[in-house]
């Protein structure tokens, strides 16, 4: 019944990345002094301690979100691993040249880990540092924009609907009736919006507006000619501190690494020994696929998570 279960714990805990504390032990010999009363179990008088048990525990739990998992079960897996340990070594498979090899690589990755934590350790990111950082990039967030937009194929049709605006005509109505935008449907409704997901010429356009005011004339983007109504604008609000303290915290720990190895490297020899890559001609940039593409929508990503809705 158990047999079921725990290759996949096997698995989990030594294919998946970051469990190198795991791989990069070695099997609890008897040179590894542990006391009987300190041990979860023994295979061929090796005894597998409590401590190795609940680093097991704590690191299935990370990988499995919590999911508890019977400590008989966990044990079964410290058992098989010892099993195959002593195999392995009686089989002097330690001594290959491919187990050598990945030891060295395994014993570098910890120890550049165990670099950075004790650099992190002692240059910790203060609450001071992660309250200049926020309050540095909440300073100037900006505004976001409501608004309506008609999109229609030449020039000459968007002056002539801006002329009928200026008569009084519905911009909705006439959204709907002229638009070849999706969304004209809506009325050309785009909703809340930062300038930053709009193409540069739209909105250069909305910011230079007025709220309640529409183009004057006519704005050309790649997906044709556009008249624009800004409805309303807003400041965006930032979110508060402590919602995005720890990922401040994580940006700057970043950093700190970052400059950390940077000076290692100034003070450091270092020869590139790869040979120079062939050059060759760039590739040819790819056509915008401004068919499907919402017309007035720019490729970034929306920044306006933190907005208040």
């Amino acid at each position: 019944m158990k047999l079921k279960v725990i290759p996949l714990i096997l698995a989990s805990a030594t294919l998946l990345p970051g469990c190198f504390e795991e791989k990069a032990k070695e099997p609890e010999t008897a040179s590894q002094v542990v006391a009987k009363e300190d041990a979860v179990a023994s295979v061929n008088g090796v005894y597998i301690s409590k401590e190795t048990l609940a680093a097991l525990q704590k690191q299935i739990s990370e990988r499995s979100q919590g999911q508890a998992i019977p400590k008989e079960q966990l044990v079964d897996e410290l058992v098989q691993r010892e099993l195959l340990a002593q195999e392995a070594i009686q089989k002097h498979l330690d001594k290959t040249p491919e187990f050598i090899q990945r030891m060295a690589e395994i014993r570098n990755s910890l120890l550049s880990q165990t670099a950075l934590q004790d650099y992190l350790k002692a240059n910790p990111v203060t609450d001071q540092e992660i309250k200049a950082e926020y309050d540095s990039k909440m300073a100037n967030m900006g505004s976001e924009y409501k608004a309506r937009h008609i999109l229609v194929k030449t020039e000459a049709e968007a002056k002539k609907l801006i002329a009928e605006l200026e008569k009084g005509a519905d911009f909705a109505t006439l959204a709907k009736k002229h638009s070849i935008d999706p969304m004209g449907a809506e009325g050309g409704d785009l909703g809340w919006f930062t300038a930053d997901r709009m193409v540069a010429p739209f909105s250069e356009a909305v910011i230079a507006l007025e709220n309640g005011k529409f183009t004057k004339q006519p704005v050309q983007t790649q997906f044709g000619w556009h008249i624009i109504l800004r409805e309303d604008s807003r400041p965006l609000t930032p979110p508060p501190l402590e919602a995005v303290k720890e990922q401040i915290r994580s940006m700057l720990q970043r950093q700190k690494a970052q400059t950390m190895i940077e000076n290692l490297r100034k003070s450091a020899k270092v020869e590139i020994l790869l040979p120079p890559a062939a050059s060759a001609e760039p590739a040819a940039k790819p056509e915008a696929d401004t068919e499907n593409a919402t017309p007035a929508a720019a490729e970034s990503a929306p920044a306006a998570e933190t907005t208040a809705k």
